[in-house]
C-alpha cells in the first residue's frame, strides 16, 4: 500500500526508458528501504509508553517542554526586570519634574509673600497719610468755620 502510493504520487523529471530491467538484488535493496522507512515511521508514531524509543521521546519531550519553559520565564523575568527599571526611572523623572515646579512655585510664592508685604506697606503709609490729611481737612474747616 505504501509503496504503491508512492508509486503514484512520485513523478519522474526525465523520462523512464521502459528496456530498463531491474534485477533482483535491485528490487529486494528497493523492498529492503521501503520496509525500513515503514519501521521507522511505526516507531515513530508508536506511544511513549509502548518502549524504550517512546519513552525517551517523552522524557525529551518533557525535558524540551521544560527547557522552553525556563527560557519563557527568563525572558519574561527579564521584561519585567526592564519594564521595573523603565518604571523606577520614570519615577525619578517625575520626581525632578516635581522638585523643579515645587522650586519654582516656592519662588513665586516667595515673590507673591514681597509683594504683599510691599503693598500692605504701602497700604500702611497711605492710611497714616490718609489720617493726616482728614486731620487737616478737619482743621481747614474750623478754620473756615470760624471766619464766617
Amino acid at each position: 500500500m505504501f509503496f504503491h502510493q508512492e508509486e503514484e504520487a512520485f513523478q519522474f523529471p526525465c523520462p523512464v526508458r521502459e528496456t530498463a530491467v531491474l534485477t533482483a538484488g535491485d528490487i529486494e535493496e528497493l523492498l529492503s528501504l521501503i520496509q525500513s522507512g515503514d519501521e521507522e515511521d511505526h516507531n515513530n508514531t508508536t506511544s511513549p509508553s509502548s518502549g524504550s524509543q517512546g519513552s525517551s521521546r517523552e522524557i525529551y519531550s518533557n525535558d524540551e517542554r521544560k527547557r522552553r519553559r525556563m527560557q519563557s520565564n527568563r525572558e519574561s523575568a527579564r521584561r519585567s526586570r526592564w519594564r521595573k527599571k523603565r518604571h523606577l526611572e520614570d519615577l525619578n523623572n517625575q520626581v525632578n519634574r516635581f522638585s523643579i515646579e515645587n522650586q519654582q512655585l516656592k519662588n513665586q510664592l516667595g515673590l507673591a509673600v514681597h509683594q504683599i508685604r510691599l503693598v500692605c506697606s504701602e497700604n500702611e503709609r497711605l492710611r497714616t497719610e490718609s489720617v493726616a490729611l482728614m486731620a487737616r481737612l478737619s482743621d481747614l474747616y474750623l478754620i473756615l468755620g470760624s471766619m464766617h
